[in-house]
């Protein structure tokens, strides 16, 4: 047991209330300002420019953590940290100090070792939330704790507000609205950002190895397309013109293709002006990549790669362990099933691209399924929804979709009114979507003009006629294979949180 484990008065059994929090603020506001004060140079006071330090706590754990109890290494080092534990007891004073990445150390200040007056003023003007230097020599407590005997200490940076109770769990509005809260408080929260940053660096290793680019496209466009959502709207002064914020890079990354960067990627933000919820947000990260010369069937091989080297980076298996303990595995080799007939055998009867509107919409009304813009693509697919995505266990490619709502997707190769598309879905979620591209312009502006009929007749997510992207068409694409995936989605499959979890700082109300 640390020898720092109660805390001082300023860490009650509950939170403080909105008063006691005013009047700590003004108490530590005061103490800041005798710091200031009493400072000696511009460097002091409660805002030093810099500190000594000379060692990273991790850095001392990993050198002295195997100690004996009242064993010194004879060593002195200058650490920093927050001060998250504090106990004020005579001649001798306890603090825990905790680093960024949640490693912890003890400091203990003594009367012996810092003299009268620098142990008044330790226990006068340090509260819990400072970040403190110390510098002395490494040792072990008689309990066993590894420690700094303090021979100088510092303010690091004074604290104005009192840290909420970390012995109590934060509350989930807590977590999301003040995230830097939950970093200095929960160890799961600041393990989610190592996941992330893991995961995202071994996609880009992946990419990498097999000769992909990374590429930036535009987030101000001056027209909206390669998805069908409903976007942001803003506008430039300087241009005097409305301009969207994207709500995909695909249009820009096909252009690149055409240019002649046969194997392209981006790693960045969209913006989709729709709902929120357990796996939608507004602001999302978001992977699209493009290979020339491949299908929808390459890019699934590769996303499936994708997905299980980050699996790897991130637990060292393909097994992940989610955030309640349970496992699930993304080993092997996933499922690939067709959309049409997994419909028809979940439904009970037979459903193709040739199923009239009329026995659909039937269908659809008998389960009590909402179609808001009625064509057949759509009835297929909010029925599959209804019939077979929620008994999906294993990760699972969903092929061949409707024509009508797929309009950047070449036609199926032997499957009249389909095309070659797959959504891939893991923990009952859609994760990503890979297509054959479809590259023929002529048809591409077909395909443009009938959803801008969807568009005329109220729907909102449909997409408008590009010329620009149309001409850069004209100038021949090769065959490719394409796919998006949403990089907050993936953390939620390796992780088992939601996706207010998995984006640090997540927008809120």
């Amino acid at each position: 047991m640390s020898d720092t484990t109660s805390p001082s008065a300023s860490s009650a059994a509950a939170d403080p209330t909105e008063q006691e929090i005013t009047e700590q603020k003004a108490v530590r506001l005061a103490k800041r300002q005798r710091l200031l004060d009493e400072a000696a140079d511009a460097a002091g006071g409660a805002y030093p420019v810099s500190v000594p330090v000379t060692h990273s706590i991790r850095e001392v754990r990993d050198a002295y953590g195997d100690l004996a109890p009242d064993e010194s290494a004879g060593v002195t080092v200058g650490v920093a940290g927050r001060v998250v534990h504090l106990r004020n007891t005579g001649k001798l004073c306890f603090a825990s100090l905790q680093a960024g990445d949640g490693t912890r150390i003890q400091a203990m200040v003594s009367l012996a070792a810092v003299g009268e007056e620098s142990l008044a003023a330790w226990k006068d003007l340090v509260d819990l939330g400072d970040h403190v230097f110390v510098s002395g020599e490494v040792a072990s407590s008689r309990r066993g704790e590894l420690s700094i005997m303090v021979s100088e200490w510092r303010i690091a940076s004074k604290a104005i507000q009192p840290l909420p109770n970390l012995h109590n769990e934060l509350n989930e509005e807590t977590r999301v609205r003040s995230r830097y809260l939950d970093l200095i408080a929960r160890e799961q929260a600041r393990r989610n950002v190592v996941t992330r940053s893991t995961a995202v660096a071994s996609l880009r290793a992946t990419f990498a190895a097999r000769g992909f680019l990374e590429v930036e496209t535009p987030m101000l466009q001056v027209m909206h397309g390669g998805a069908s959502a409903r976007p942001f709207v803003t506008h430039s002064n300087a241009f005097d013109t409305d301009l969207y914020l994207r709500i995909a890079p695909e249009l820009y990354l096909k252009r690149a293709v055409v240019g002649g960067i046969d194997r392209v990627f981006e790693i960045n933000r969209n913006f989709r002006n729709e709902g929120a919820d357990s796996t939608h947000s507004p602001e999302f990260a978001m992977l699209e990549a493009y290979e020339s010369y491949g299908d929808y069937t390459s890019i699934a091989d590769l996303t499936q790669t994708l997905i299980q080297e980050a699996a790897l980076a991130v637990s060292g298996s393909h097994v992940v362990t989610w955030a309640d303990g349970t496992e699930y595995d993304l080993g092997g080799e996933w499922d690939r099933i067709s959309m049409f007939e997994s419909l028809s055998q979940a439904a009970g009867v037979e459903i193709t691209p040739d199923t009239p509107l009329e026995e659909l919409a039937a269908l659809a009304e008998r389960e009590g399924v909402e179609v808001p813009h009625p064509i057949h693509g759509k009835y297929v697919e909010e029925l599959w929804e209804h019939f077979v995505k929620g008994g999906l266990e294993r990760p699972t490619f969903v092929m061949d979709f409707p024509v009508d709502t797929s309009p950047l997707v070449r036609e199926h190769r032997s499957i009249a009114g389909v095309v070659e598309k797959w959504d891939l879905y893991i923990r009952g979620f859609e994760l990503a979507t890979g297509y054959s591209e479809l590259v023929d312009p002529v048809i591409q502006r077909e395909r443009f003009v009938e959803q801008a009929k969807l568009a005329a007749r109220g729907d909102v997510e449909a997409m408008r006629l590009d010329e620009e992207f149309l001409r850069a068409l004209e100038f021949g694409m090769p065959p490719t294979g394409g796919m998006g995936m949403g990089i907050d989605r993936l953390l939620m499959a390796l992780t088992g949180l939601g996706i207010r979890e998995t984006i640090l700082f997540p927008l809120v109300k």
